[in-house]
């Protein structure tokens, strides 16, 4: 079985978000909760992760991050250096923006090598806190398969993405 784990972004995800929506589809998703989500910390976010998933066959985790939650589950992979299955990296942000002022410690410089496990990024034409052309690059430097889903926005409940049906395909194929 696939141990899923949702990596949320500043101030968690909401009742009516697609990353809420995949936790209530089946028991093997579980959410990983952060000591601060109004302003994190990068070490507190990855150490998060990693303990989260102590104790699984890393084989069958596989990640799934929304905005600031990409860049911990980047941060993770550099800092920790384990192989798990994969991670969906949903609307990435790039917090080396200058229009990125959230009070996140850390986060910065975003690491770019290429990561030891499969991971697909899913990025929008629109997407206020992310370019499409630094989506790619990241995607490029992370080794990533790309997906460009159009303008939808940060891929969010105020995006219209509550019940994502065509992101948990995209998810299955991980």
């Amino acid at each position: 079985m696939i141990n899923y784990f949702i990596v949320p972004g500043i101030g968690n995800s909401g009742p009516e978000h697609w990353q809420t929506y995949f936790e209530r589809s089946a028991s093997n998703f579980t959410r990983i909760n952060q000591i601060d989500w109004d302003s994190p910390s990068c070490n507190d976010w990855t150490e998060g992760i990693n303990k989260a998933i102590s104790g699984y066959d890393l084989s069958t985790v596989v990640l799934i991050g929304h905005s600031l939650g990409c860049m911990a589950i980047v941060h993770w992979a550099q800092k920790y250096n384990q192989k798990i299955k994969g991670a969906m990296l949903v609307a990435p942000s790039d917090v080396e923006a200058p229009q990125y002022t959230f009070p996140t410690i850390g986060f910065d410089p975003i690491p770019l090598f290429k990561i030891d496990f499969k991971t697909i990024i899913v990025a929008s034409t629109n997407d206020e806190w992310i370019s499409m052309e630094r989506a790619e690059f990241f995607a490029e430097k992370w080794g990533s398969e790309f997906i460009d889903i159009g303008k939808a926005g940060h891929i969010n409940a105020a995006s219209g993405y509550g019940g994502w049906k065509d992101g948990l395909k995209i998810l299955k194929s991980i």
